[in-house]
């Protein structure tokens, strides 16, 4: 995996800027990042003449810890933890670890604290929301120890290759403790106060070390040393779609093969000419862990079950005989009793996953409000060809990298929300009547702090009235989002914007809530709803170029073309 990086020669740069980056590169790598700490946090701009006395009294070690420490939105917290954790450690590489592993503490006692709260639940939605947040809170532990690993063990003149996973596993952290928190909505006692304290600590220092890290990554950025990190082409995917070569194989076989083609490791059928009668009972074949796509054939049917891929379910590929024709069903809703985040008919939890050629929908109805059909925390996932049909909440892109290439996505309100980095291309979304009185929104994106790396962006995609819609005789409206959380950041690019759509285009959440801190933009799209003379007025709300719209393309935003060519999808890496 690493054969190609260092050979600055063959990258396609001026002579005066390789030369800059070989320096940089060819230093120590604790000098590489104390430098980039040293410019993130903004110590070389401070006491540039002399040092005060009271700096003069601070010992190294607070020094260097009040620098790691500055570009993060909870200083004190930051700088007391690690300075019960440093004692005389003054090395930058650890300090940020620290920081890692002083939230991972502080989550490890929340968790703690969630198991004995549910001891003394008598609602039975909030037993439901403690246990949830024992199962999120582990998430996001095992993402902060991801986190660890993966930074201890990278050579500092690498830090790029691995910048992008840690923000976006940090971001996926804060984003399970909020998701915690949130389940307390509509419960009885004071378990939802108790399980907020509790949080905290560990909701502060997950976004410092984030911050942290963002700020790393920003200097990066800056010396251009991406194009160092990263593999070069002779080993990676490269503009031609090419395979990698640490994909073996047996992969390679795979991927080239068209969907009638792929032979799975083991067939779904309901009529009993497969394996299995049931996906769950086909998941358990799945081996721990792998490293090797299994793949899974789903014939055609109505699978009435609810389906979790869960997190020790690495690489599972499910496709189907068409998103009409392969469905999988559920109706779990909140209405009945269950909280939002497990009314998923199909939950996909482990990283890599593919999903072909199949439907998955929640048949609950308008009536019963939050009803999920497909939730996804899978890292590097992807859907093509696949259709997702609901009311409230029809797609939870929960977390992490996410990609949805030529699928239709049907709902009423929210229907596509959550904190994933994600991005539709060539997508539907399809509009369909609502309840009496209500209006529809199409995005509900959650992103909690300014440091993360997510957002939902529609790229190439309609968005249309459902025929149930269209055909109404009452006149129904309609936006294109609103600010779940007050960091919420949604795209809309090179797009077809239907009629039906509002001329305000983004609907308030709740009051000035996020109005001021989220970020919406629409850029160069067309159709009859895609004016934005009389859009809304908010600070968030802004107006960019394509220029500006390349940081949202699949090669920048979910850094698509390091993973989607080895799945075999197709995508556009930038703007059409």
């Amino acid at each position: 995996m690493t054969s190609g990086y260092g050979q600055v020669s063959n990258l396609n740069q001026p002579a005066q800027g390789n030369k800059k980056k070989l320096v940089l590169v060819a230093g120590s790598a604790i000098v590489l990042l104390a430098m980039v700490v040293a410019v993130a946090v903004g110590v070389s701009r401070r006491n540039n003449s002399s040092s005060s006395s009271s700096d003069a009294e601070l010992t190294t070690t607070s020094k260097a810890i009040r620098a790691i420490c500055r570009p993060t939105d909870y200083a004190e917290e930051c700088q007391s933890s690690l300075a019960a954790r440093a004692g005389n450690v003054t090395d930058p590489k650890k300090l940020v670890e620290l920081s890692f592993t002083s939230a991972m503490d502080s989550l490890r006692e929340a968790f703690n604290h969630s198991s004995v709260l549910q001891e003394a639940a008598k609602d039975p939605r909030t037993s439901e929301a403690l246990e949830n947040c024992k199962e999120l809170l582990d998430y996001a532990i095992d993402d902060l120890k991801n986190s660890v690993a993966r930074f201890g063990g990278v050579d500092m003149a690498k830090m790029s290759d691995v910048v992008d996973d840690l923000k976006v596993w940090l971001s996926a952290t804060i984003t399970y403790q909020q998701t915690c928190l949130d389940g307390f909505d509509n419960t009885t006692g004071d378990a939802a106060d108790n399980m907020s304290k509790a949080l905290n600590s560990s909701s502060a220092l997950t976004s410092n070390a984030l911050a942290i890290i963002d700020g790393i990554s920003s200097v990066l950025a800056s010396f251009q040393l991406s194009s160092l990190g990263r593999r070069l082409l002779s080993d990676d995917e490269g503009e031609r779609g090419e395979f990698p070569s640490w994909v073996g194989n047996d992969k390679r076989k795979l991927l080239a093969l068209s969907t009638k083609d792929i032979k799975p490791d083991v067939t779904v059928a309901q009529d009993g000419s497969g394996k299995y009668k049931t996906i769950t009972q086909a998941l358990s074949a799945v081996p721990k862990k792998g490293n090797a796509t299994f793949v899974i054939y789903i014939k055609e049917g109505v699978y009435k079950e609810n389906v979790m891929v869960d997190r020790s379910m690495t690489n599972v590929m499910m496709f189907g005989d068409g998103p009409t024709k392969t469905k999988i069903t559920g109706s779990l809703n909140y209405v009945d009793g269950t909280s939002t985040f497990k009314t998923a008919t199909l939950a996909v939890v482990g990283d890599g996953f593919i999903g072909k050629n199949l439907g998955v929908e929640n048949t609950a109805g308008a009536a019963k409000h939050q009803a999920v059909a497909l939730r996804v925390q899978s890292d590097k996932s992807v859907f093509y060809l696949c259709q997702m049909d609901g009311y409230q909440d029809t797609l939870y892109t929960h977390t992490k990298r996410q990609f949805y290439r030529e699928c239709t996505i049907s709902g009423t309100i929210d229907f596509l929300f959550g904190d994933a980095a994600v991005v539709f291309q060539n997508c539907l979304m399809l509009v369909r009547k609502p309840m009496a009185n209500q209006q529809c929104i199409v995005t509900a994106q959650g992103r909690k702090d300014r440091h993360e790396a997510t957002g939902i962006v529609l790229h190439n995609c309609t968005i249309s009235a459902d025929p149930t819609l269209s055909s109404a005789s009452t006149t129904t409206v309609s936006y294109l989002g609103r600010p779940w959380k007050e960091y919420s950041r949604t795209i809309i690019m090179q797009s077809q914007i239907d009629g039906l759509i509002n001329e305000d285009g983004w609907q308030p959440w709740l009051g000035e809530f996020g109005l001021k801190t989220c970020f919406y933009t629409e850029i160069g799209n067309r159709g009859p709803g895609a004016a934005t003379t009389k859009r809304v007025t908010w600070k968030g709300y802004k107006k960019v170029d394509l220029t500006h719209a390349h940081k949202y393309t699949v090669q920048q935003f979910i850094q698509g073309k390091t993973w989607l060519p080895k799945t075999g999808v197709p995508f556009t890496p930038g703007l059409m």
